[in-house]
């Protein structure tokens, strides 16, 4: 693996949950961490500001204590979305907070900065870039991401549209940093095939909108736990980028999931809060296309036991086909 051993040491399982817009919250986070896998949140979910310094202390103290009281079981360190967007006028002041709280993770979407990763590093975190193609990903690397994130084909909310294969074998043939890889992983055997494949961490978020800590309305949840990659669809109508949404939310809001028209960029509005992007996200939900591995409402402890299960059945079937 090529991550740094104070990331590595710290997993139980090699898995980053993805930050889910609106339902990410400290709960969701700090249950995480404590089962072993990188918990992470948007830091826009935290409104106002003054949350998000709530949220950091919050989260930065339970782990604290959770390590005190288990030394042998430390939690995982826990990560920071922030969006790079032009759009998002929070970004100086939400990257001070994570400056303050020394965020282990920061991870960067929408653009990649250097000041952005100067801050980070210099207080020795690290930063992951989300990326749907090598083009990105060589711009990421040369502004100073220590990490990638692959969204390939399938991943919730905003997702590529290349294959995992193609988009991580040509991110490795270049990159030999820490590589995650997200896109319909939602069992301990996708976590093993994307390992496999050569990333370093599989990214997971659309398995863990169903559980007891994720801040979804019951719903959302229900409708995740009842749904399989046929029910979803892509489209670029509800933010102007491409995203996997939920088809049955999409009929619920009174269009056609099979007849949407086309979307404009210019409709983002991340930092806002504004009238397109709450409908997107509140009201038509982001998922990836491995749900049909979603069959309960489970708490995190129990999912993350289950893919912890899965994925050491699947690495015992790749060793006794290697031997």
């Amino acid at each position: 693996m090529t991550l740094p051993a104070s990331l590595a040491s710290r997993l139980r399982l090699p898995v980053m949950g993805s930050p889910l817009f609106l339902i990410s919250g400290p709960e969701l986070v700090i249950a995480q961490c404590k089962a072993g896998i990188v918990g992470s949140f948007p830091s826009l979910n935290a409104r106002p500001i003054a949350q998000l310094d709530e949220w950091l202390h919050r989260i930065t103290e339970e782990l604290a204590a959770h390590n005190r009281d288990h030394p042998q079981a430390p939690a995982a360190p826990f990560a920071v979305n922030q969006i790079v967007h032009r759009s998002n006028n929070r970004l100086e002041e939400d990257l001070a907070l994570c400056v303050k709280w020394q965020v282990p993770v920061v991870i960067t979407s929408l653009g990649a900065r250097v000041d952005v990763n100067e801050a980070v590093h210099g207080y020795g975190g690290l930063t992951f870039h989300d990326v749907i193609d090598d083009r990105f990903a060589r711009k990421a690397v040369e502004k100073g991401a220590d990490g990638l994130i692959a969204v390939a084909a399938g991943a919730g909310g905003h997702a590529g549209t290349l294959s995992p294969f193609a988009l991580v074998q040509e991110i490795r043939a270049w990159f030999d940093g820490p590589l995650a890889l997200s896109g319909s992983i939602a069992t301990g055997g996708a976590i093993a095939a994307a390992i496999a494949m050569g990333a370093d961490l599989a990214y997971i978020g659309s398995a863990f909108i169903a559980t007891d800590e994720a801040r979804a309305a019951d719903g959302y949840k229900d409708m995740v736990v009842a749904s399989g990659a046929s029910d979803i669809v892509y489209s670029n109508l509800f933010t102007g980028v491409h995203g996997n949404y939920l088809k049955p939310s999409i009929a619920a809001a009174g269009l056609d999931p099979d007849a949407l028209p086309e979307g404009d960029v210019k409709t983002m509005s991340f930092a806002s809060g504004g009238n397109q992007e709450a409908k997107a996200w509140r009201d038509i939900w982001g998922c990836g296309q491995g749900i049909g591995a979603v069959t309960a409402r489970t708490p995190v402890t129990e999912l993350v036991a289950r893919l912890e299960r899965e994925f050491r059945a699947a690495a015992a079937r790749v060793g006794a086909v290697a031997g």
